[in-house]
């Protein structure tokens, strides 16, 4: 299987990462007005222990990720063989102890994402694909994992949409105008909702926010490919990892791919 090494690298890393933030979530006081940029302790020591061991199995390759901790000195942040990490991926659900957040950990060889995994500590589950090679989940106690494959769903109007909670639960989000599905369901963590479409338990999933980084939504990526569907910016264009920066300024939209299209159609009026 192409990229194994790099596979089996993300899977540790990803599974020690859940196995630091579980003690650190069992003693953490929940924060239920949690902002939007709240990092822990548990965040920073996260990275580090995927960082020390990408750095350990792979030294040449570049690092990517979303704190500032001391892994990340005299370690070049792009080159053609990079590794993109969010230690916690939605920290307002690790903070307000609702489960809802995700260890995402990606390679990327020469902007294209090669490998990506989720992993989702509360609930013990996992979710990765392998460039060319599928896309398999394993949850709670399984030990060999199984194919994920994205939902059937033909129409806009029999559609499960994915999203952030609302700021306003009453009033409906603009892509849910525009969209329209049958029904909207709501968490933490980008990661968390490209593994629910890759799963295909949710069909469309919509960032809209003007700028975010690469490790926002680089491991989720691959997953929803992989496992059938497309994932493009707002104007159905590919999305580029590794860049300088690490930005990406165009949104992004994840389907089960045959929803793909009739939705880019819809956001973009």
């Amino acid at each position: 299987m192409p990229y194994e090494r790099e596979l089996h690298a993300a899977l540790e890393a990803a599974r020690r990462a859940g196995a630091l933030i579980l003690e650190h979530y069992e003693r953490f006081e929940k924060v239920p007005d949690a902002r939007a940029d709240i990092s822990t302790i548990a965040d920073r020591e996260s990275q580090e222990k995927i960082l020390k061991y990408l750095h350990e199995t792979f030294p040449s390759d570049a690092l990517c990720a979303e704190e500032a901790t001391p892994s990340l000195e005299g370690v070049a942040p792009t080159g053609l063989r990079l590794w993109v990490v969010d230690p916690i991926d939605g920290t307002r659900g690790f903070a307000k102890k609702n489960g809802e957040f995700s260890v995402m950990v990606a390679f990327v060889e020469s902007g294209t994402v090669a490998v990506g995994v989720v992993h989702e500590p509360v609930l013990g589950r996992v979710t990765y694909a392998v460039r060319g090679a599928g896309c398999w989940r394993r949850d709670g106690d399984e030990t060999q994992p199984s194919p994920c494959r994205v939902s059937a769903t033909t129409a806009l109007g029999s559609a499960t949409l994915i999203q952030s909670h609302s700021r306003s639960p009453k009033e409906p989000s603009w892509p849910a105008k525009a969209l329209r599905p049958a029904q909207v369901v709501e968490t933490y963590s980008a990661g968390v909702k490209l593994a629910r479409v890759a799963r295909g338990e949710a069909d469309l999933y919509v960032n809209t926010y003007p700028s975010f980084h690469d490790w926002d939504i680089c491991a989720g990526h691959v997953l929803v490919e992989e496992a059938g569907g497309r994932v493009t910016g707002l104007a159905g264009e590919e999305l580029c990892y590794g860049l300088p920066g690490a930005i990406q300024c165009r949104g992004l939209l994840g389907t089960n791919g045959v929803l793909h299209d009739a939705a880019l159609k819809r956001l973009k009026r």
